[in-house]
């Protein structure tokens, strides 16, 4: 797994133009974890997330949103949950398979809930996203990052307002690490 593939803030916009409608804070050319700690203090802490989301690569992304929905809606390690270990699965061993069965997993979801959205990020990470191998259509750049963010604001939504400030911060702790391994 890498982590970040940016210098700047401001590189991680260029990338991703979706990130203007997701993240309320310019961007800047300080280095993203530079940015993600301003960003975690401001007075939109969901900032953080979304840039987490989009910073991260895929895979971690999608472990990142695996564990942060664990914590947010305390889903214990080991508990059914088809579509929170499909994504699992794919982050483990990402073949074609598992990615495309992660990505039943999240079309079939109820999608007010913030497993499937987890599947859908494992799915929507590459290769054919149609609903056969007939209706072929590619996944875009962004859509992994966007069901990362879904699925840990989905989760956010679910926990009390008492609770909501350090579980968020407690998410993000979760996607520091992530980060530092090819910043430092």
């Amino acid at each position: 797994m890498t982590g970040t593939r940016f210098s700047t803030a401001r590189d991680l916009y260029a990338a991703f133009p979706s990130t203007e409608r997701d993240i309320n804070a310019e961007p800047t050319d300080e280095p993203p974890l530079t940015f993600l700690q301003r960003l975690r203090q401001s007075e939109t802490p969901e900032d953080a997330v979304s840039f987490l989301a989009y910073a991260l690569g895929r895979r971690e992304g999608v472990w990142w949103a695996a564990q942060s929905v664990r914590l947010l809606c305390r889903i214990a390690a080991g508990q059914e949950d088809a579509p929170l270990q499909a994504a699992e699965s794919w982050v483990r061993d990402p073949d074609d398979l598992r990615r495309r069965e992660a990505l039943r997993l999240g079309m079939t979801g109820n999608h007010r809930l913030a497993t499937p959205w987890v599947a859908l990020a494992a799915g929507w990470s590459g290769g054919n996203v149609g609903p056969s191998a007939q209706a072929v259509v590619q996944a875009t750049p962004e859509m992994t990052p966007k069901a990362v963010r879904t699925a840990i604001l989905v989760a956010l939504a679910t926990v009390s307002a008492r609770d909501r400030s350090s579980r968020l911060q407690a998410c993000i702790d979760l996607g520091v690490p992530l980060m530092r391994r090819t910043e430092g």
